[in-house]
């Protein structure tokens, strides 16, 4: 179809309860009020990611405009959409400097970090580290990251915060208005961040060939709605340009083809992910294949 209605009808449904968390719920149950909007900002991420592969309109601009204004407040779409599309060269899938996405660390740059900040990023390989702290280090460590390129000149990477600014304004403003205090749209906003953590906790391995580093999560439930069935990663890397409504489909039809070509990387649900790397990392931090040549 040249509209994907299904992805129109969901960002619509995803503003309207992400409309209906801040100004409604507040006035029955705060607290209830800021898990929905979590779970609202955490949707729209998603939807944000199905719009940098060209969903759900033809002309990409219109796709953009709708998702444009980033519900958590804290990354800039263009960013995101720049980096995300760097991160799908499977070739450099993990690579510490190549994959703007990764969570590995060049070994030697991590034998010069101080001890407790070693530990800060062992903590934040466990999934419960990534939960609680992720969201927090990943955005300091991006927003150093695009300082640096600002202050070397890259008038993109400003033009995107800028962008970004004044693209949340009407949201701060709604915000602002609404029955939900400021701190607890932070909160959920946080709590929003911490879900997409979840997805990408291990999306991707260290492996020896490129087409062995990406994961499929076997879950039909409220995660992988959340996450528009990016947890069939595998099949999203293959087909990045399949809307999220076929990749289980996909997956089905072709499921011995997909575990072949990633060598078995898989798991059946989220709760056997939780079970097995709530306290205990999965990874090392530092790339343990990584060579500087």
């Amino acid at each position: 179809m040249r509209v994907e209605w299904p992805t129109v009808f969901l960002i619509l449904v995803c503003y309207l309860v992400w409309a209906v968390a801040i100004f409604l719920l507040p006035l029955v149950w705060l607290p209830l009020a800021i898990v929905v909007t979590g779970l609202a900002i955490a949707l729209h991420s998603s939807l944000q990611h199905e719009v940098t592969h060209g969903h759900p309109f033809p002309a990409r601009w219109v796709s953009e405009a709708v998702v444009f204004p980033s519900l958590n407040l804290a990354i800039p779409f263009i960013r995101f959409r720049d980096q995300h599309l760097a991160h799908h060269n499977d070739a450099t899938l993990t690579d510490p400097y190549d994959d703007p996405e990764t969570n590995f660390l060049d070994p030697e740059a991590w034998d010069r970090l101080p001890a407790p900040i070693r530990a800060i990023f062992r903590l934040n390989n466990t999934l419960l580290g990534r939960l609680l702290i992720g969201p927090a280090l990943s955005q300091i460590t991006f927003m150093m990251g695009d300082w640096r390129m600002i202050r070397g000149g890259d008038r993109a990477v400003l033009w995107a915060w800028v962008a970004h600014g004044l693209s949340i304004l009407p949201i701060l403003a709604l915000i602002v208005v609404a029955p939900m205090p400021v701190w607890a749209y932070l909160i959920a906003a946080y709590i929003g961040l911490a879900i997409v953590k979840i997805r990408t906790f291990l999306e991707h391995q260290a492996h020896e060939r490129a087409s062995g580093r990406t994961v499929v999560i076997e879950d039909r439930g409220l995660l992988a709605f959340l996450f528009l069935n990016n947890n069939l990663h595998v099949v999203h890397h293959m087909h990045p340009r399949l809307p999220w409504y076929r990749l289980p489909r996909m997956y089905r039809d072709n499921r011995a083809r997909y575990l072949a070509r990633n060598g078995g990387y898989i798991y059946r649900s989220y709760g056997e992910i939780f079970r097995q790397h709530l306290f205990r990392a999965k990874d090392p931090v530092p790339h343990p294949l990584y060579r500087a040549d």
